[in-house]
């Protein structure tokens, strides 16, 4: 009996500390905690109603996939990627998508185009009301599912990640009305796709993400100590 107590409590320690970091992660790639955000522990740990030791532990996990940096003395901050970083993110990014468009070819069925055309009219109504979060979260998903259609689960896993880093590139670089790619882009690419078009789609994603690249302004964000109660109200003394 102890030890099935005890395998539930690590259960639920573990449910916890998924949520905070999802939640964290979230708001990182949404830009609502912005690159160069404090992320204090004492703070983070009030909010969540866990102890800062939990923190701790969310915090590393972030760090190790590079949305946070931890600095002795500093403590940890949202990251901002370095000029040089910012710029291969998006050439990777370039790299291997369009390396992988033959298998994303290959592959297509018209209930992928028409999961694509769906995310796509998603990620107009998200900038027609200007919700910038759903934007950038819609933008990224448009590209993950896009190379999902290959099968390649972990080169759509580099990709996941990849995209998440791209979103701290923008934020961080960005104009301030920067939010994800641009709609045309991705109708178009949906369209090519359709025609499996593979020489216009390659040309096509190039050239998405050189746009990407030429629209940002690489001038870094001061330090800012975010609004944490407001962000995840809620969560405190709910999480499982």
């Amino acid at each position: 009996m102890k030890l099935e107590n005890g395998e539930k409590a690590a259960s639920a320690g573990q449910d916890k500390d998924e949520t905070i970091y999802q939640s964290l992660l979230t708001a990182i790639v949404e830009h609502q905690l912005p690159p160069g955000s404090k992320l204090p522990e004492e703070a983070l740990a009030e909010v969540f109603g866990v102890s800062r030791t939990g923190i701790r532990k969310v915090l590393q996990r972030l760090a190790a996939v590079q949305m946070v940096t931890l600095t002795p003395k500093r403590g940890a901050q949202v990251a901002t990627p370095p000029v040089e970083e910012a710029r291969d993110i998006f050439t990777t990014r370039s790299l291997l998508e369009c390396a992988n468009l033959p298998a994303v070819i290959a592959h297509v069925q018209p209930p992928h185009l028409a999961a694509l055309e769906a995310l796509i009219c998603q990620e107009e109504q998200a900038h027609l009301h200007h919700d910038g979060a759903a934007a950038i979260r819609l933008s990224a998903a448009f590209h993950i599912q896009l190379q999902a259609i290959s099968g390649n689960q972990v080169l759509t896993e580099m990709v996941t990640g990849l995209a998440q880093r791209s979103s701290l590139v923008v934020a961080a670089y960005g104009a301030p009305w920067q939010r994800g790619c641009r709609c045309n882009d991705h109708d178009r690419l949906c369209e090519l796709l359709r025609q499996k078009d593979l020489v216009q789609l390659t040309a096509a994603m190039q050239h998405h993400f050189e746009d990407i690249v030429a629209g940002l302004h690489f001038e870094r964000s001061g330090d800012v100590l975010p609004d944490f109660n407001r962000l995840f109200a809620g969560h405190k003394g709910v999480l499982p």
